[in-house]
């Protein structure tokens, strides 16, 4: 399994990493880029992500046969609009979207007759920094790289895709996109929201600055995803809000069963409370494919 041209699109961490990791493994000969900021992809080819640097999406992917789609899950519908006209009917066209369903509709809406190209993709890996200055071969290595093959896919197709991945470290698993929607709601996208909201409401308060000051090792750990990217996290909350919302459901209700046992005193209640918690993640490892380290999963 060899490429002959790797069209990049969205010259940042995640596809800038992506090519690193195909060069590295000896799998594409040719790596072009494209990224809305002239000097996003100048910077590409002077690190030398990309070989050359292209002035459209259309120009990208003419004549490649892998194409990475590594934008805002909120750009998605005009790259694929963008390049509909010059993409091979041969070509194999992933993203490293964190969402699916939108992704997905995305492509149908847009794709045409090239839809049976594009198979969804998601790698669960990630940063606390953005940028191509920060990709780096080895971000795919030990994670999971989640495919939600559409209908339109032939067998062949998902195999090659699959076989990309794990070529570049990755395992990979498959799903539905609405399993794969509810399941990163749940694991992910919640908790982002949750950190992110936990900061906003610290520093809302007068004392914030002080507080802060003060906050250890406990505040540092459940804070760390609150770092990520304000844009791509937009996004992805945007795009899969239904699922977030249904979550932070069921977040609200195990609140409010803290908020009473803190109400009534009912101390008995609170340890339950902490102690079903504390055993479950007591019993709870990090499963196959994912990397033990500090980075955030987009």
């Amino acid at each position: 399994m060899k490429f002959e041209r790797l069209a990049l699109i969205g010259c940042g961490l995640m596809g800038g990493s992506f090519a690193l990791a195909l060069r590295e493994a000896g799998l594409v000969q040719t790596i072009v880029g494209f990224s809305a900021s002239e000097k996003t992809r100048q910077l590409a080819v002077e690190l030398q992500v990309i070989d050359h640097a292209c002035s459209s999406v259309a120009d990208a992917v003419q004549g490649a046969d892998l194409v990475l789609l590594a934008v805002p899950v909120g750009a998605m519908q005009s790259s694929f609009a963008a390049m509909r006209q010059a993409l091979h009917p041969n070509a194999l066209l992933m993203d490293v979207g964190s969402t699916k369903g939108d992704v997905i509709a995305a492509a149908i809406a847009t794709l045409g007759e090239r839809l049976s190209c594009f198979v969804p993709a998601h790698p669960i890996a990630g940063k606390e920094v953005a940028g191509i200055e920060h990709a780096e071969g080895s971000l795919y290595q030990a994670r999971r790289t989640i495919l939600t093959p559409l209908p339109q896919n032939s067998i062949g197709q998902i195999k090659t895709a699959s076989a990309v991945w794990t070529a570049i470290g990755s395992h990979v698993s498959q799903m539905t996109a609405q399993a794969h929607d509810a399941t990163f709601a749940a694991v992910s996208h919640l908790p982002h929201l949750l950190a992110f909201a936990a900061v906003n409401a610290l520093t809302a308060q007068p004392q914030g600055p002080a507080f802060l000051e003060m906050a250890g090792p406990g505040f540092r750990d459940f804070s760390r995803i609150a770092a990520s990217d304000a844009s791509v996290w937009r996004d992805i909350l945007s795009a899969n809000h239904a699922e977030v919302l249904a979550q932070l459901a069921h977040f609200r209700s195990a609140l409010d069963q803290f908020e009473n046992a803190l109400k009534q005193g009912d101390t008995a209640a609170l340890q339950q409370l902490i102690q079903q918690a504390s055993d479950v993640r007591s019993a709870w490892t990090l499963q196959a494919g994912h990397a033990c380290n500090q980075a955030p999963e987009n």
